[in-house]
């Protein structure tokens, strides 16, 4: 099976280096490996061109968003190709990684992708000295798209290998959306078919960035509206559940962002901010962990 990683690459030169190496030392070979430096203005591609392996391309593009460099590299690998995996720029995978996932994808002929755990790591986390890890999975159910619904279940696309044919049917990524645009690919995605879930050890480890997007954005509700509106237009979804589950979908999608995003200010020394977007989580989904982590943010003061 030949697989081709997309990166997308933007000013992260203290960790480009180790994103590269984990692809061209995988333990499965057949891969061409897609670098698109999105308008970088530090050492980001000169690191990248110092790399002397044929299955690497690097392409320029000026600054367009993390969306439009993801489908540029895939379009530039789409050719040849019978898998898609798009790993962060300031990620790295384990060295077996993509010998497990393609494994996973050929024993299952239905699935339109396979997903393996991930573990969280800190910024200054290297291959060679991970540090601690914050291990995750998203669940193992075939049918992933009612739990999609409620939020995204991937840290990103560097755990999850799509089928070539299944990316093409699901369309590329949004270039409208800034944020959790990867959310709504994910349920486009999982109209299409399966998907395998793995277990075993983490095969992705994302660093946790104070800079990121993502970690900035993470104490924003409303950063999250443009995608919410994606997703309640889909017609295709909305078919697929019917208006009524449709709508009741979205209601609870809502509310587990709230708790998602209180759960996070907690995290960050927030407690004042989190008490209501957790008060608002509970009612919406009453359980005893989430009172507990309530009564927390009131016990923080």
């Amino acid at each position: 099976m030949r697989v081709a990683v997309v990166i997308p690459a933007r000013d992260v030169a203290p960790y480009i280096g180790a994103a590269v190496g984990s692809v061209l030392s995988q333990s499965h070979t057949d891969l061409s490996l897609i670098v698109v430096d999105d308008g970088s203005v530090d050492e980001t591609r000169a690191i990248v061109n110092g790399f002397d392996d044929e299955r690497l391309t690097v392409i320029s593009e000026s600054g367009r968003g993390l969306s439009a460099a993801r489908n540029r590299g895939a379009a530039e690998a789409s050719a040849g190709s019978d898998a898609i995996l798009f790993l962060d720029g300031d990620d790295w995978l384990a060295p077996d990684a993509l010998e497990r996932l393609t494994a996973a994808l050929a024993r299952d002929e239905a699935a339109v992708a396979v997903h393996a755990p991930f573990a969280f790591v800190a910024s200054e986390a290297t291959p060679a000295d991970p540090g601690t890890l914050d291990r995750r999975s998203a669940p193992a159910a075939r049918d992933l798209l009612p739990r999609l619904m409620l939020g995204n279940l991937f840290a990103n696309g560097g755990h999850v290998l799509i089928r070539a044919a299944a990316w093409t049917a699901a369309e590329p990524f949004r270039e409208d959306l800034r944020f959790v645009e990867d959310w709504e690919f994910w349920l486009r995605l999982a109209l299409q078919g399966p998907f395998l879930a793995l277990g075993g050890a983490p095969l992705l480890f994302v660093r946790r960035r104070a800079g990121s997007m993502m970690h900035r954005d993470a104490l924003r509700m409303e950063a999250y509206r443009p995608v919410l509106a994606a997703i309640a237009a889909n017609s295709a979804l909305a078919a697929r559940f019917g208006t009524r589950r449709f709508t009741r979908l979205l209601q609870r999608a809502k509310v587990e962002l709230s708790w998602t995003v209180g759960r996070e200010m907690l995290r960050r020394g927030d407690p004042a901010g989190a008490r209501p977007l957790l008060w608002h989580g509970l009612w919406g989904r009453p359980r005893p962990q989430r009172l507990a982590l309530l009564a927390l943010a009131f016990a923080q003061g």
